[in-house]
């Protein structure tokens, strides 16, 4: 599967972003999909993922204010992001695994094992 993120860009503080991530060669509905960020000088983070059959996780810093989802006929999964804060700026990269076994969906809601990413696109928060 190819993925596609886009929506990145400059924001104020308090402002909000809606990040896409398309999908081509795979159905999103049949994919277990993510977004991840890397700010500079930090290690790689798992923000959330929303499963094949449409169960949601977050962490802690996605917790409250972003919200996952995904639009079948559009073949795109979004991170609506708000109450944007300096801290969020970061590349974010959306992700996905092709199976959809139980260990494999268990694994991805916990961040791990995804074998597909995206580009990324940069988004940066002004304060």
């Amino acid at each position: 599967v190819q993925l596609q993120a886009s929506g990145g860009g400059l924001v104020q503080a308090g402002g909000s972003l809606r990040l896409a991530c398309s999908a081509s060669g795979h159905t999103v509905s049949t994919l277990t999909m993510g977004w991840f960020r890397r700010a500079p000088g930090k290690e790689r983070e798992f923000l959330a993922a929303i499963s094949w059959n449409g169960r949601t996780t977050y962490t802690n810093p996605a917790k409250g204010r972003f919200t996952i989802s995904r639009d079948n006929a559009k073949n795109t999964m979004y991170l609506q992001m708000n109450s944007l804060k300096p801290e969020d700026t970061a590349v974010y990269y959306c992700v996905a695994i092709l199976s959809t076994g139980s260990l494999a969906t268990a694994q991805a809601m916990g961040g791990k094992g995804y074998d597909n990413w995206g580009q990324g696109t940069q988004v940066t928060v002004s304060s």
